[in-house]
């Protein structure tokens, strides 16, 4: 990509940067493959690969793709759990990547995560009243009698009872352990949450329940959400703006009802075309992809997604499209725009 359409693509990306609470910029997550004795360094894993985006605040932002596009991997970086191979993170005015020990600690409790499984994210030898007030005790944000009735009034908040603070995880079912979860992400007032695959490990019925909780949390909380998920459906109901990400690529970027409606790449065809759809005059014809996703330790040249794609042309094949904003606020990577 050149500097200047570079330079393009990031203006179109923090459009109104003072509205914006998260920017990321030109972001990177390269993991070494090494082999022999003395572990030498032989190649990467791009798992992600110059991505660019916004978050403003009051927003909720949904990344989706499938398993292996580096959407995860996006989001702990996000939370300062992997440190970037390069690029910035610009939160709340300030890059994070470039703060370090009291500096660092003194910010996290602006941002906090809701994790995939609530069976894992949970410590079962301690209860729900200790899990919840850990990240109060931790950053002596409450004494000991404030940090139990902030535990108490959270679990009301999230839908459980004040005095379910004494039991312990395994007394609970797993969408009563995410909202566990979540009450401990809200201990802090924090101004973000990363929501990672929050629902996929619940029944269908729970996960409408607890999709509704995070909106009326984040009205109440104001709060900001980067919801990653390969849920289409569930994406669709909560995001303000929806992020595809393919083979650790952004290859699209819009409003929700924009993508929806008027998807441009076709992965993203692709991947509408693959959700269920109650309403037979609402279904999209089948778009079946060829083949496996590629190894992020040998990408493709050129396009990374021209191995599958029902669309490829010559041009595809030798030079990777940059991307690019084709209607306001809406942006593709893709040499047919």
């Amino acid at each position: 990509m050149s500097e200047n359409l570079t330079a393009v693509v990031n203006d179109a990306l923090t459009a109104n940067s003072s509205d914006n609470l998260l920017e990321i910029k030109n972001l990177k997550k390269y993991f070494p493959i090494t082999a022999g004795l003395l572990r030498r360094t032989v190649g990467h894993v791009k798992a992600v690969d110059d991505v660019s985006f916004t978050l403003k605040a009051g927003e909720t932002l949904g990344i989706v793709g499938e398993s292996g596009c580096g959407k995860s991997t996006m989001g702990r970086m996000v939370m300062r759990v992997l440190e970037p191979t390069d690029g910035s993170i610009i939160f709340d005015g300030q890059d994070i990547t470039k703060l370090e020990g009291k500096e660092l600690r003194r910010i996290r409790p602006k941002f906090q995560m809701v994790f995939q499984d609530p069976y894992a994210s949970l410590n079962p030898k301690m209860a729900v009243e200790e899990i919840i007030a850990e990240p109060l005790v931790v950053n002596k944000a409450a004494t000991r009698k404030q940090a139990i009735e902030r535990v108490s009034h959270l679990l009301e908040r999230v839908g459980l009872r004040g005095e379910d603070r004494l039991r312990y995880p395994h007394e609970f079912s797993g969408g009563q352990r995410q909202r566990i979860g979540i009450a401990r992400a809200l201990a802090l007032n924090p101004k973000l949450i990363v929501a990672d695959e929050a629902v996929s490990a619940l029944d269908v019925s729970i996960q409408s329940q607890i999709l509704n909780l995070m909106v009326d949390l984040k009205k109440e909380f104001n709060l900001s959400y980067i919801f990653i998920s390969h849920n289409l459906a569930v994406v669709r109901h909560i995001s303000d703006r929806v992020g595809v990400m393919y083979l650790g690529h952004l290859v699209e970027f819009s409003g929700k009802a924009d993508l929806y409606n008027h998807p441009l790449h076709p992965y993203t065809e692709a991947l509408l075309s693959a959700a269920p759809e109650p309403k037979r005059e609402n279904r999209r014809e089948r778009i079946i992809l060829q083949g496996d996703v590629p190894s992020p330790a040998n990408p493709p040249k050129g396009c990374p997604f021209h191995t599958r794609c029902p669309k490829v042309m010559d041009v595809c094949r030798s030079q990777r499209p940059a991307l690019r904003e084709v209607s306001p606020g809406h942006l593709v990577a893709c040499h047919l725009y």
